[in-house]
């Protein structure tokens, strides 16, 4: 019996931490029109197009939920796709749709840097803020 408590134990002790679901709760958005897209990217996914853990909600809602993130280091980058084509639309050099990052990371002459926009996942159940910004 003692010895099974051991095994038992030991099983759970060594199993990898749980995955959780971040709440990504998204202000400054201009309208209600559309979706919000967020991705919660590694270091290596961060400004890419796709990212492991991905989520998306009406604009109406003003929050996203990404389930299944595991405990790490991570970037959130969003978009708010008003007219629900997909993609964030770029005629020129600025995006005419909002776009946001974690930690509401600076954006100089381009995206924010990797450690401006990082945060540690430790716990389940985290909220991570930030706000849209428009450029037209």
């Amino acid at each position: 019996m003692k010895r099974a408590l051991h095994v038992a134990l030991g099983a759970l002790l060594a199993s990898p931490a749980t995955a959780a679901d971040l709440r990504i709760e998204v202000g400054g958005l201009r309208n209600v029109e559309g979706t919000v897209y967020a991705a919660v990217c590694t270091e290596n996914e961060f400004l890419q197009p796709a990212c492991a853990h991905f989520g998306r909600a009406p604009a109406t809602e003003g929050v996203v939920t990404v389930t299944g993130v595991p405990p790490g280091t991570y970037a959130v980058q969003v978009v708010h796709d008003e007219n629900d084509n997909q993609t964030l639309d770029r005629p020129g050099f600025l995006p005419t749709e909002g776009m946001g990052f974690s930690r509401d990371a600076p954006m100089r002459f381009g995206p924010p840097q990797w450690r401006d926009a990082s945060f540690t996942l430790e716990e389940p159940g985290a909220t991570v803020r930030l706000t849209m910004r428009y450029f037209q």
